[in-house]
């Protein structure tokens, strides 16, 4: 991984968290995102979307590999790659920005995650790991944590 250079200091990848409002789980989000490219009002380069009022400052650290990960149900249970951050205006013609990801959902091992407002920064360190393709991701968060923190996930 490159390291970037940000206000004179050499800085490292970062990614955002978010909670996934009205939506608890991956399969829900999953779903979310067919029928807005099935009623054509997805995107058409295919990424996906997410419009946020705050731009993220730290915008070099966030595009050198970060993730969204989403919060859902209470809990850390997927990310999407950050493509790119875009100045927007909304519908009210208030500026905001245009988050946008890869269109593939990666499931992690699920971490409990309070409510909170907005999007935070999330350290790769604290990030929960992706579930390797055939694990169960419906496993209990306390068992989940566990086992991760054992390194058995």
């Amino acid at each position: 991984m490159k390291l970037p250079i940000c206000h004179g200091k050499l800085v490292s990848m970062i990614h955002l968290i978010k909670l996934c409002v009205g939506i608890k789980t991956v399969d829900e989000l999953v779903a979310r995102r067919a029928f807005l490219r099935d009623s054509g009002q997805a995107r058409q380069d295919g990424l996906n979307r997410h419009r946020t009022r705050m731009t993220p400052k730290r915008r070099e650290e966030l595009l050198d590999g970060g993730s969204l990960y989403w919060v859902m149900g209470g809990k850390i249970l997927a990310r999407q790659k950050l493509v790119d951050l875009v100045d927007a205006t909304d519908h009210e013609g208030k500026s905001c920005c245009d988050i946008l990801m890869a269109p593939e959902i990666i499931r992690t091992v699920p971490r409990p995650k309070r409510p909170f407002q907005g999007w935070r920064y999330l350290k790769p360190e604290d990030a929960p790991k992706d579930i390797s393709q055939g694990q169960d991701d419906d496993l209990p968060p306390e068992l989940a944590a566990e086992l991760d923190a054992l390194g058995l996930l």
